[in-house]
């Protein structure tokens, strides 16, 4: 089932965002950091709402995928940015995550 596979790429997805927000605040120049840890916290709250939009089978979960995908992919791009293995792992998670959330809303690229 494609929905549980977006589900599930969302719950990972949150996990590592709240994972790569902790750790960046425990990074040397947390000021540096800043833009990434707003982004991820975005980014893990969208996804967990679109992972409960899509358990409930709500007719409003495709759009809501459709937002989380733009959110996934703009932290993504940020966390790419930083040169730490959190960051790294949370933007793998996020660009997956967008990709599931694309397919999902049917606007698959």
């Amino acid at each position: 089932m494609h929905q549980q596979s977006c589900i599930d790429a969302c719950v990972r997805c949150a996990q590592e965002c709240e994972q790569c927000a902790a750790a960046c605040l425990g990074e040397a120049d947390v000021n540096e950091m800043t833009e990434c840890i707003r982004l991820d916290l975005d980014c893990a709250a969208i996804c967990r709402m679109a992972a409960g939009f899509m358990s409930r089978d709500s007719r409003f979960a495709e759009a809501i995928c459709e937002v989380c995908a733009d959110i996934c992919e703009t932290c993504g791009t940020e966390c790419e940015k930083h040169d730490v293995d959190h960051c790294q792992r949370c933007a793998r998670a996020c660009h997956q995550c967008a990709e599931e959330c694309r397919s999902m809303a049917g606007a698959a690229v």
